[in-house]
């Protein structure tokens, strides 16, 4: 690690203590994170920091989200969980057509956490804790107007943004009709350029190839050209991860 960084990380554990909170329990990876999403800017990580904590220890008392707290979302099956030996990251696979406007809006922001943090619990193995990402693929193959849910999507990204930095590695979008276009421009205006820039939405075979070729064919399932057989996250085993 470079001498500026470790100052960095000096720096940033004495502010989040003026803030009246620790950073004992946490490595300089996951600290790091958090620095990198404020361009290094001690004061503003060690905010978005106790952020963090503060909205972890409201949202997830228990320290994971227990499948008993989002049984409607996890009827629909329609996020799947792929290993990728190729990239090392896991791949988050979500079905836009099985998905509905949510009634329970609760539910659903905790549903996003208990995907999010699965996956990234799932790419653990063999990795320095804190360091973990994972890659997305956002299917709208056979979405209807009833599917969209752009309240839904954005507070996806603003999850990932706000309490899961430098967390997204790339995110593939597959299939977008035309009459999407327009929400996903909207959508796009609460999109960080960080994030934004790791986007891809793939409209051609040649875009195709590469997605199937950056993410491995041995995670891309096969209906997208790829070998993989999908997984429903729930039935994906995975010990949880805090952090």
């Amino acid at each position: 690690m470079e001498k500026s960084q470790e100052l960095a990380l000096t720096q940033m554990r004495k502010s989040v203590e003026k803030l009246g909170f620790s950073t004992e329990k946490y490595g300089d990876p996951t600290l790091m994170r958090f620095l990198i999403a404020r361009s290094m800017d001690t004061q503003k990580a060690a905010k978005m920091f106790v952020r963090w904590l503060e909205w972890r220890s409201s949202m997830v008392p228990n320290g994971f989200i227990a499948e008993a707290e989002v049984p409607d979302q996890l009827e629909a099956r329609k996020i799947f969980l792929q290993d990728s030996s190729k990239t090392g990251y896991p791949v988050l696979i979500v079905k836009a057509c099985k998905h509905f406007p949510p009634k329970d809006l609760i539910q659903f922001k905790k549903f996003v956490i208990y995907i999010l943090d699965k996956t990234l619990a799932s790419s653990v193995k063999g990795r320095e804790l804190g360091n973990e990402k994972l890659i997305g693929i956002l299917d709208f193959q056979q979405i209807t107007y009833k599917n969209v849910d752009a309240r839904g999507l954005i507070t996806g990204f603003q999850f990932l943004q706000a309490y899961f930095p430098e967390r997204l590695a790339k995110l593939y979008i597959l299939h977008m009709p035309r009459f999407f276009v327009s929400v996903w421009r909207m959508v796009s205006r609460f999109i960080e350029k960080a994030t934004l820039e790791k986007i891809v939405i793939v409209t051609n075979e040649d875009e195709k190839k590469c997605f199937i070729d950056e993410v491995g064919e041995e995670a891309v399932p096969v209906e997208y050209g790829g070998r993989a057989k999908l997984t429903a996250i729930q039935d994906v085993v995975v010990l949880p991860l805090e952090g």
